[in-house]
């Protein structure tokens, strides 16, 4: 089943909010409709599977794993009707112009990636992600801290919160990471 018309869905939220639950649940949907699926995700992603994306509860979907955005165009079949990226703040601002013709294309495109690093700043290509999309889910986690709806990613070092010089990408889960609140996310300088 061809698309009539293309658009840009994008999944967002802090870590552990359950974008790729969301991701692979809306992939699922769609090769259930019998549309032509394919599923990318940046190399640097390699966590729970290589040819995965994952979610932290265990869910997966079979993906192919590239070093760059502007290869998915050339992956992606004449005959797929909905991609799927993952992790799309680690494809760099290049994934912005890839969903945008795949878009133009009549593919559904189905985005899912963090749209705040661990300093509480936007990340990488996901503003204008946010922007250009026909559909934005930003989903919240439950902050390590007081148990509220949690919107940021904290890194952490030797258990203490990462200093706002640590480097901005440092690939890994919950051994690093927990989801806060504003008022819990703490970012030293």
């Amino acid at each position: 089943m061809k698309h009539h018309v293309g658009s840009i869905e994008v999944i967002t939220g802090s870590m552990f909010c359950g974008k790729t639950e969301e991701l692979i649940r809306r992939l699922r949907r769609a090769a259930i409709a019998r549309q032509k699926v394919q599923v990318f995700k940046p190399v640097i992603d390699d966590r729970y599977a290589y040819a995965q994306v994952t979610s932290h509860s265990g869910s997966a979907f079979d993906a192919l794993p590239l070093a760059r955005a502007e290869d998915i165009l050339a992956q992606t079949a004449a005959d797929t009707t909905v991609v799927g990226i993952d992790e799309a703040q680690f494809f760099g601002d290049a994934i912005v112009d890839v969903a945008q013709e795949l878009a133009s294309r009549g593919v559904r495109v189905i985005i899912a990636g963090l749209d705040m690093d661990f300093r509480g700043e936007p990340f990488g290509p996901m503003p204008t992600l946010l922007a250009v999309a026909e559909r934005v889910d930003k989903l919240h986690a439950i902050c390590m801290g007081c148990g509220e709806a949690a919107s940021r990613t904290q890194r952490l070092v030797n258990g203490k919160p990462a200093r706002y010089d640590d480097p901005v990408v440092i690939v890994g889960a919950s051994e690093l990471y927990e989801a806060r609140c504003r008022k819990h996310h703490i970012v030293p300088r």
